[in-house]
């Protein structure tokens, strides 16, 4: 019954999925950007230093775009969505409290920057990466209703999350380092996937509350009428 109302989502709700897609695409985008950011006091930002960043950021998503294929097929719900996001916030904590530590403990132990920015960059970035590369195909077997659809579903989708990274990117790196601190947009990040993670969770509640609506207004044709004397 509740797969049933999932493959019937209202608009409105159909509407949120696709706006949580392009969150978790704003939130990736603005991560790696901060990386560099991040990095630079330690390793510098050469050529080295990026090419780890992007190495750790490609690997993550490969990654999470594995687990989170092989997640949606085991009952697709959203609170499981809203699950994902709340976990993605949480993984995010590292980078703003230790972040600073280990990138100056690995400094200490391999000199040459290209190895140590990738080691630094794989203990700090790598884990929440992972977690928000799930979110993508997630989003689309929650919104995928037949096979002769799924392609456009999924490139609908693909489109609106890769949309999410390029509008994060000029926000970070044009606006957002310019009036906060590192820091401070790492919890904007948080606060950002918390929020997309409560939205999930009501839109579940919705459905849920639907669901128990719609099988108590179902009349019971297994019970007998009472017999007249």
């Amino acid at each position: 019954m509740l797969l049933k109302i999932y493959q019937n989502l209202t608009y409105m709700q159909k509407l949120i999925i696709i706006m949580l897609a392009f969150c978790a695409g704003f939130s990736i985008m603005s991560f790696e950007l901060l990386g560099g950011r991040m990095l630079a006091p330690f390793f510098g930002s050469s050529v080295y230093v990026w090419g780890s960043i992007i190495t750790v950021f490609m690997l993550a998503l490969s990654l999470g775009y594995l687990f989170g294929g092989r997640l949606s097929v085991h009952n697709p719900n959203l609170t499981k969505f809203g699950s994902i996001f709340t976990l993605a916030a949480i993984s995010l904590l590292p980078a703003i409290y230790f972040a600073d530590p280990l990138f100056e403990l690995v400094f200490q132990h391999i000199e040459d920057p290209r190895y140590g920015s990738l080691v630094a960059a794989s203990l700090v970035f790598l884990m929440p990466s992972i977690i928000l590369g799930t979110i993508s195909p997630y989003s689309v077997r929650l919104l995928t209703v037949s096979a002769h659809a799924s392609g456009k579903t999924a490139g609908f989708l693909y489109f609106v999350s890769t949309l999410g990274s390029a509008i994060g990117t000029i926000m970070t790196s044009f606006y957002l380092v310019l009036w906060l601190e590192v820091n401070q947009i790492l919890w904007l990040i948080v606060g950002i996937l918390l929020a997309s993670g409560l939205l999930a969770f009501g839109c579940a509640f919705k459905i849920n509350s639907n669901s128990a609506q719609a099988i108590t207004a179902q009349p019971d044709f297994n019970k007998q009428p009472n017999e007249t004397i």
